[in-house]
Parts: structure tokens; sequence; C-alpha cells
């Protein structure tokens, strides 16, 4: 990539968006299918809380995973006997199954399975190795993403992510070698496992707020593993959490961009990506009960898009932006109801940015 962030190609748009990250790798359009593994929380199960993070609705932030029915069982228990495992397996593969069959296959072939909704590193080992090892195996999947808490990254599963990320993220035999060619065609699978974070803020009075329960040092740690394997990593940021200012937001956004240094590779561990989140009050969670008591108001569009201009400004161009807003659930919304438009909200700010001359980068600071 250029060091000029002038001259990058981001199809259009003024940042670096996922859409033209799947273009430049895979000459292509790439679907992400969203699914729900029937996979639980520390937050909801009772080793935290029973309560889930303020915000976070019954689905688990997995609302837009593929409408299949999960069996109250599953989510009930991570640690089901071997033929539970297989009905959840077999669930799982119904939702990739049905999820390939929904998009046009004329503008792109290539997918990328979500895990989604609640913690999906919290859950039996050997289930979680079925799941992602079924996912990747998919010849239309070119990888898969993995949504979760920092602090359920467990020895174990970062020996199983490492395991997954050698089968399937690498050629284990001599690709240049021209006698193999052949075996090389067939067998090398040139897949990515993504791990995404959701730290929301770095502030602890906000964090305590949210429920989030774990410290900022558990985030830090979380980098640091994943960065032992080479595995990107992508965070999760909220914007207009209650009692925050526009600069803790940004407090926030230049802490994430600037990644995590690890003293053992005498570097910094650099985000691959970032999710901008608008904060959204939905039906029958904690924070709606705030939000109807007046303790706090959510944030009007223009003030939103003056935020995310000002945030992408300060992030580095090598960063790719994943998301730069967020549209609720409808049926189960209650503020910004304006957040519903998203087609509104992504022209109004890419005009805007245009009026500015505005693009990601601008003043990033890098000091990596």
């Amino acid at each position: 990539m250029s060091d000029n962030i002038n001259d990058i190609d981001w199809l259009g748009k003024p940042y670096y968006s996922l859409n033209a990250y799947f273009k430049h790798t895979y000459g292509q359009k790439v679907y992400k299918i969203a699914v729900d593994a029937g996979l639980t929380c520390p937050n909801r199960d009772g080793k935290l809380d029973t309560r889930g993070c303020i915000f976070c609705s019954a689905g688990g932030s997995g609302d837009f995973a593929v409408g299949i029915e999960s069996t109250d069982e599953s989510r009930k228990n991570t640690a089901l006997p071997e033929i539970c495992h297989n009905n959840k397996v077999d669930w799982v593969r119904k939702q990739i199954e049905e999820g390939l069959k929904k998009f046009n296959k004329s503008v792109g072939d290539k997918f990328v399975i979500y895990f989604q909704a609640f913690t999906n590193t919290y859950g039996d080992i050997d289930y979680l190795r079925k799941i992602w090892s079924e996912a990747l195996e998919y010849d239309d999947v070119v990888g898969i993403s993995i949504a979760t808490r920092p602090d359920c990254l467990g020895h174990d599963i970062i020996e199983l992510l490492g395991e997954l990320k050698n089968k399937y993220c690498t050629c284990s035999i001599d690709c240049t070698s021209e006698e193999k060619q052949d075996e090389v065609l067939s067998f090398e699978k040139n897949k990515f496992i993504w791990v995404e974070l959701g730290l929301q803020t770095i502030h602890d009075k906000t964090a305590g707020y949210i429920r989030r329960h774990y410290p900022l040092s558990f985030y830090e740690e979380a980098v640091i593993k994943l960065g032992k394997l080479d595995i990107p990593y992508i965070t999760h940021i909220i914007f207009g959490l209650p009692g925050e200012t526009k600069e803790d937001m940004l407090e926030t956004v230049f802490y994430v961009e600037q990644g995590i240094f690890d003293y053992d590779r005498h570097g910094q561990i650099k985000p691959f990506g970032i999710k901008l989140q608008l904060l959204h009050v939905l039906e029958n969670t904690d924070l709606a009960l705030d939000y109807e008591a007046g303790k706090f108001q959510t944030m009007e569009m223009d003030e939103y898009i003056e935020l995310v201009i000002d945030a992408l400004q300060k992030i580095n161009p090598n960063i790719v932006i994943h998301r730069v807003t967020g549209d609720g659930p409808k049926s189960i919304l209650i503020s910004p109801t304006w957040s519903g438009n998203k087609k509104l909200v992504l022209n109004t700010l890419h005009k805007r940015m245009s009026e500015r001359n505005a693009r990601q980068g601008d003043y990033s600071i890098m000091l990596w």
C-alpha cells in the first residue's frame, strides 16, 4: 500500500472500507454470513453476571444472524454431551448453507462466516473446533471472523486458533516446487481467521456502567496473544455511551488505532480493523430503562457524523474500517430511530467528508 493516502484506491470512499479490502484482496465482492453458534457469555451464565452488558439484546448482538431457530438447550449450557454437540454443529451448518443460498453469486461467490452472537470463544473446545473447522472447509468460504470478549481467550482457545491457522491459513508444502503444482492447487487453503474484540471504551467508569466486567489490561493481553499467532484482530468501539464526552470517545479511538506494544517482540501489534458502532437503545435491555427514565440522551445524526469524521481522520490509513455506523433491528430499536436509515447515514457521511475534503488518516499520528 502506498505511503501517500491520496494514492490509495478506496473505491470512491474517503476511508478504507472492508469492501475495498475485499475487492483488492479477492478481486470481487465478499459476502458476510452471520451465524449464531448457540453459545452464551460469562456476563449471562453467572460466571461474571446474569444480566449481560447493559446494551445487549436478547440475541446477544446476533440479531442479524441467519434466521434458524435455536433450541433452549443449546443456549443454556456450553458443555453439552457429544450428541448435543452434533445437533449444534448441524444447526450451525444449516445456517451457513442457508446463508450461502441467499446471496447473488453473479456479483461474488466468496463468503466470510461471522460467528457473531454472544461470546464465540466461550464454549467447549471440541465443539468450537468442529464449528470453526466446518466453516473453513467450505470451498466458497475465504475465512471466518470470531466475535468475542478479550477475557475469553484462554490457553486452550489460543492453542486451537494456532492449530486452525496452521491448517487453513498457510501452505504446509513447498509451494514453489514445480513437481507439486497439482498438489498445491488441491491442498492450499489460503484462508483467514480474524478475531473481533468487544472493547467499546477505554474508560473505567463507562466500562463499569455497561457491566463489561474486565479491565483494560485484559484487552492488551488478548491483543498480545493474538499477535504472537499473527492472527488479525478487529476492535469494536461504541460511540454515544452515557457520560462520555467527544474527547473521551476520541481517546478510545487513538488508543485502539495505535495498537498494543509487545515487549517480547519489541513492537506494536496494530489492529487489522476497527468497527465504529453507534449506541442503540433496544427493547428489554437495562439501558432502555435508563433511557426511558431520562438518564441520558442518544446522539443526533449530525453529532454522530461529525464525530465519525473526526475519528476517521485520526485513524491510520492502513487500518480497515469494518463499520462506521450500525442499524439495530428496527423491530426492537427504541432510539436513535434515524439510525434505521443506514443508506441516508452513509450518504450523508460521505457527502460531509467530501465537503470538508476529509479522508481517513489526515491527522493520524503514526507511532508504529
